[in-house]
């Protein structure tokens, strides 16, 4: 018998096995315990004996089952198990027993299962080989009559075939396949894999057909040097591969009429390479496919995430998770509103503000009666920042709304980048799930397939493309919301849904835009791209009547962008300005009573209030009139005064709080070193504008004998007569970064910039503060006056180069600039050269005339620092 390295060998059992005991359960073990090696690899027939292979004993397709099982189970006790529970009908013993009736010599030695065969391998022992080929007569025999079916497969049949040559019985895992390899190794030298006598197709042919049909056989090519030599065969079923694997495995093949053995044939499963025509197909077709799958991904997109979008749009417009609409909620902070200090802030901050929406009555009740009327609703609330026009859309005029939602268009501003931008625009509307940062995924897998297929996928969006999608679905939600209440009952059921929403303006929800038109700081930034795409959504929501839409801005100028986007629409307005000084003042006063009040109630008496027992308050007066109406600054008044500080030192404080972050952000070089050109300002032309307001402050003082600060009647210089400073030719852009950060307004008269005022009110006495600091004054004067010298000269150095150029052309001195005319050249280059000289005589004099001021101010530098 032939040994293996690490494989022990074993003998055959040669004793009969009783009659009772030759069934199934009498099987040698494919495998045995992880520690124990495998006995043999081949079984191979001794003397007097033959080796019978059975198909069809258990289904093939269980092999990822019996791999499981195998996993912790050997195949005999598998098989018992399997035996018991009736899975296996197929008694091979019976089987054998009933065959070879009557014929006592022939003993059954094993019953070898090939689970991943599907079959078992009879080995038997008789008297002599004439008994041999006796023995497996008889059974083919017998299956031919009495061939049992399958349950599981009752259309074929179990077939018996004799092994020619010695099977393998290894565990490895090598599963059939239609495809055999059979190699050719020499019989003498069987390790080394020395080279072979080949045997032809035709031998091959009659050696394999008798165990299923064949569709072809591939001999290896002829200049390959792989070795052993090999054909493969492909068989056209299964069974028939495995059939011819188990009988022809370790068959010494002789030439035919020759009794020389030339090669013995090693068999195994070879695995097909199936070629797959879909992918091969769309692999060499992109410019269909990639179109394809372009389009079947949005098509998923739409089906599956628009509607979870829409659905998330509509929770967050209707408010469905917010729980201070709920009644246990309000019941809980009601009680709690002393330990929790957040619920008492917001609770106080509303107590204070009702005496200021007092005054502003008119205002909510004009805007509520707007969004009764059935006409196009396109209303703008204007007012300088911190004015409160958000408080007087959103939580009065719109308080009893259910459904309302509020686009900040300052957070979407701000977002750098075009994926921050996507996902600042959908926390706007809470649209939801947004995958931004597939974004730039999407755009080079855009680009590869370009660069690879020559075509544009599709796969990528723009910032564009994204904005409009996310309005889209914002648009889908807020009319479905609108129709929710519509009843087949109603009587005007049967008109469209436009006319529909147009009967019923109550229905329509209300989209307030806060912060429009507003311009971003920084510089690379197109700040007008959100402002544009919202007022052509909102033109659309009017249009198809599915929402009223509010604006909130402070800028003057803004009817000049709504105008492009709805030409034919006219504008309902609201104007809010700074409170006037008696309005202020019981703002201040009902914010200083608010703890008194809450005291009293708690003690069941009545205690006199802080504006009743405070003498200090004979200041508000004074104080009011130097900070002005802005609702922020009087509310941040009230605070200070509440912590015991007196009115004029809490405004003191604020006037020098505003000075110091004005000469921070304006005056002094920038201090961001990463990016230090990102002001699109200089601290010069700031100086200017605060120094020119400042004059303006003081010179209106003068001429009235008082220095009221009312916020809509601030000291202001022209527009136009700023322009003409040298350092604001051409810097219109300065002013408007100027205006955004809220250091100066820009007032427009007939739509066009008329007058520029102070940000706030505040800052008034912050620029006459700052104006009237000498130390600060010098210093940037010597600034503004350094870059005019710096002008001049350079003036200086261009006509004294067109002047040498000028002589050059006329011949030089020699030949007498200055005196009469010699020829019609000369006469043309004298008036030039007089202008120059002129110049240059202008330009030394300013030269001279600045230098002077620059060293006085410098002296002032030398005494105030």
């Amino acid at each position: 018998m032939l040994r293996r390295p690490g494989i022990r060998a074993c003998s055959l059992r040669a004793q009969i096995l009783p009659r009772q005991v030759r069934c199934l359960t009498h099987v040698r073990r494919e495998s045995t315990s992880p520690n124990q090696p495998l006995a043999r690899a081949t079984l191979e027939a001794g003397a007097n004996e033959g080796i019978v292979y059975f198909s069809n004993v258990n289904p093939i397709d269980f092999n990822w089952f019996i791999r499981a099982s195998l996993a912790s189970t050997s195949p005999e006790e598998y098989l018992e198990r399997a035996r018991k529970k009736g899975f296996l009908k197929i008694n091979l013993d019976k089987i054998f027993r009933k065959a070879l009736r009557g014929d006592e010599n022939t003993q059954l030695l094993d019953v070898i299962p090939r689970l991943r065969d599907g079959g078992a391998l009879v080995h038997f022992q008789c008297p002599d080989n004439a008994a041999v080929l006796d023995v497996e007569s008889k059974l083919q025999k017998y299956m031919e009559k009495h061939c049992p079916r399958p349950w599981w497969n009752p259309f074929v049949k179990t077939k018996v075939s004799v092994a020619q040559g010695s099977p393998a019985v290894d565990d490895l895992n090598r599963f059939p396949s239609r495809t055999l390899r059979v190699e050719f190794v020499s019989p003498g030298e069987e390790g080394s894999g020395s080279a072979a006598v080949e045997p032809s197709q035709s031998s091959l042919f009659s050696l394999f057909r008798p165990y299923g049909r064949l569709l072809e056989i591939r001999p290896q090519p002829a200049d390959s040097k792989e070795a052993p030599r090999y054909a493969l065969l492909d068989f056209a079923s299964v069974e028939g591969a495995i059939q011819g694997k188990n009988c022809m495995h370790n068959f010494t093949w002789k030439r035919p009429n020759s009794a020389d053995v030339v090669a013995k044939l090693k068999i195994s499963y070879q695995r097909s390479e199936k070629a797959n025509w879909v992918f091969n197909w769309l692999s060499k077709h992109p410019r269909i496919v990639v179109p394809l799958i372009a389009g079947l991904v949005a098509t998923i997109t739409v089906a599956i995430f628009d509607p979870i979008r829409i659905a998330s749009i509509k929770a967050h417009i209707s408010h469905q998770f917010d729980v201070s609409d709920n009644k246990a909620y309000q019941w809980v902070a009601s009680q709690t509103s002393t330990i929790l200090s957040f619920v008492k802030h917001k609770r106080d901050e509303a107590a204070a503000l009702e005496t200021v929406w007092r005054d502003r009555r008119q205002d909510v009740e004009k805007l509520q009666k707007w969004l009764m009327e059935s006409g196009d609703t396109f209303i703008v609330v204007q007012g300088p920042r911190g004015s409160g026009k958000r408080q007087l859309v959103v939580d009065h005029g719109l308080k009893n709304r259910k459904n309302k939602i509020v686009i900040d268009c300052k957070k979407i501003a701000d977002a750098r980048g075009d994926s921050a931008t996507i996902n600042a625009a959908a926390n706007e509307v809470c649209y939801r799930p947004v995958f931004s940062w597939l974004n730039s995924i999407s755009g080079l897998l855009d680009v590869a397939a370009q660069s690879a297929a020559g075509i544009k996928t599709g796969f990528s969006e723009t910032l564009d493309g994204q904005i409009n999608k996310i309005l889209r679905n914002t648009s889908q939600a807020l009319q479905r919301l609108a129709l929710e209440g519509r009843n087949k009952r109603d009587k005007d059921y049967h008109l469209p849904e436009g006319e529909y929403l147009e009967a019923h303006p109550e229905k329509r929800p209300v989209v307030v835009i806060d912060n429009f038109l507003f311009k971003s700081q920084d510089k690379d930034r197109n700040g007008s791209f959100v402002s544009e795409k919202l007022a052509e959504w909102a033109s659309d929501l009017i249009d198809q009547n599915i929402a009223h839409v509010i604006f909130l801005t402070s800028d003057v100028s803004f009817s000049r962008s709504l105008s492009n986007a709805l030409p034919d629409r006219v504008f309902r307005q609201i104007s809010l300005g700074d409170l006037q000084p008696d309005a202020a003042k019981r703002f201040i006063l009902s914010n200083l009573d608010i703890d008194a009040e809450e005291a009293s109630h708690a003690k069941g008496e009545r205690d006199k209030k802080p504006s009743e027992t405070r003498h200090d308050l004979s200041e508000l007066d004074t104080c009011i009139t130097s900070l002005g109406g802005r609702l922020t600054d009087l509310d941040f008044l009230a605070r200070r005064i509440r912590v015991g500080e007196t009115p004029q030192m809490a405004v003191n404080e604020i006037i020098e709080q505003s000075a110091h972050e004005i000469l921070k952000m304006y005056l002094l070089p920038s201090s961001n070193a990463d990016d230090p050109g990102n002001r699109q300002w200089t601290p010069q032309q700031a100086w200017i504008l605060i120094k020119e307001l400042a004059k303006a402050a003081n010179n209106r003082a003068i001429s009235n004998g008082s220095s009221s600060n009312d916020g809509n009647d601030l000291p202001s210089i022209l527009y136009n007569a700023l322009l003409e400073n040298a350092a604001f030719s051409s810097s219109e852009p300065s002013l408007s970064a100027l205006e955004a950060t809220d250091l100066i307004s820009i007032r427009a008269l007939h739509g066009r910039p008329h007058s520029i005022v102070p940000g706030k009110p505040v800052f008034l006495p912050a620029f006459q503060g700052l104006a009237s600091d000498k130390g600060l004054a010098a210093r940037m004067d010597i600034s503004i006056l350094n870059e005019k010298l710096k002008k001049e000269q350079q003036g200086i150095r261009d006509a004294e180069e067109e002047l040498r150029l000028l002589g050059e052309v006329s011949g030089g001195l020699r030949d007498g600039w200055v005196g009469g005319a010699v020829g019609g050249e000369r006469a043309m280059l004298k008036e030039r050269v007089w202008y120059l000289l002129e110049g240059l005589k202008g330009s030394q004099r300013a030269v001279e005339g600045l230098e002077r001021e620059i060293a006085g101010l410098k002296g002032v530098l030398g005494r105030d620092g």
